[in-house]
């Protein structure tokens, strides 16, 4: 059995977790950064990397302690090295660098995305590969079939933004405060999802793509007109991003065949209303629903620690010179979406 020492520090939260190698999670520590944000309705990638320098050496030592261990007792380390925040992702990797230059330990650099992708694994050991993953966050959103340790296949992915970044706008439009999903999700349960005729971009269209960018228009124009309630066009708005979550999750199953299971990930993947919609389309289709906690959903050091567990069992080692990155596609041969921005 192997221990993995995980870092995370991609976007806003720095992390630090000790994992085993059959899915144990003996220590995890968090610090967010909400209230150095807030003031801001978003992360500033500066202030975020200063907090990431004030926080990873307390939690890494935090974490040993919790679990009762030393660097001495791991047998690698995991530290994301990308995508993300180029500032915070150089903090994450630096610290891991550091601690396995001076451990003579083996250095694992683990894609952020592929800590999501792999993390229902962690909490459920019975999902085989290959499975269908709607990865789903603030800055992807992307339909995977994931065939192997390192090895993704992309099927879909936004022309422009991400349905996280949706939630974001949307909740800074209303006024609903940071941080932006979970503000929305909230908001939604006390309206009428009905109430406001909103789009559903790309909804029937050949390729699964997604597009938020002009649901996030419709929705600064309703509440511009003055015409809705705060809390109709939240609902409103999480119904439109759910129908056009589940229409694209369908086309994509479509082309697809013999996977095991239907899985969710990424920070948007802890909102319930998705996480429901999603479920009753696996049932559907008589395939398995797999989604993390939603502890595990948002940005953690578990999912990389296992992500590197399981690169190690893999014989998957990086050396120490390896480059953080800001931009780390897990297809790098998915060809690009028609009509695409520069973000997807």
């Amino acid at each position: 059995m192997a221990i993995i020492l995980g870092l995370e520090s991609s976007c806003d939260e720095t992390a630090a977790a000790l994992v085993t190698s059959d899915g144990e999670i003996l220590a995890h520590a968090l610090a967010g950064q909400e209230e150095e944000h807030r003031p801001f309705g978003g992360v500033v990638p500066e202030i975020a990397a200063r907090a990431h320098v004030d926080a990873m050496t307390p939690l890494v030592a935090q974490a040993f302690e919790k679990a009762g261990l030393s660097v001495a007792d791991i047998d690698a380390v995991a530290a994301t090295a990308g995508p993300g925040l180029i500032g915070g992702v150089m903090v994450g990797l630096m610290t891991g660098k550091a601690l396995a230059l001076a451990a003579d330990k083996p250095l694992i650099a683990v894609n952020h995305l592929e800590g999501h992708a792999l993390s229902p694994r962690l909490v459920d050991p019975s999902l085989a590969f290959p499975y269908l993953l709607l990865l789903v966050s603030g800055g992807h959103c992307q339909l995977l079939l994931v065939e192997g340790v390192g090895a993704y296949r992309r099927l879909a992915t936004t022309i422009d933004d991400a349905a996280g970044e949706a939630y974001d706008k949307t909740a800074k439009l209303l006024g609903l405060g940071y941080p932006g999903g979970p503000a929305v999700e909230t908001a939604a349960k006390d309206g009428n999802p009905d109430a406001v005729p909103l789009p559903r971009p790309l909804l029937g269209a050949a390729e699964p793509h997604f597009s938020f960018a002009g649901l996030k228009s419709a929705v600064l124009r309703a509440k511009d007109s003055g015409e809705y309630a705060r809390d109709d066009i939240a609902a409103s708005f999480q119904a439109a991003t759910i129908d056009c979550l589940v229409d694209r999750t369908k086309k994509a199953l479509h082309s697809v065949d013999d996977v095991t299971a239907l899985v969710v990930a990424g920070g948007v993947a802890s909102n319930a209303a998705i996480r429901a919609a999603l479920e009753a389309l696996a049932a559907s289709w008589g395939l398995p629903f797999v989604a993390p906690p939603p502890w595990l959903c948002t940005d953690n050091a578990a999912m990389i620690a296992w992500a590197g567990a399981e690169r190690f069992a893999a014989g998957l080692v990086d050396p120490l010179d390896i480059a953080p990155r800001a931009r780390w596609p897990l297809d790098a041969d998915a060809a690009k979406a028609r009509g695409a921005g520069v973000k997807a």
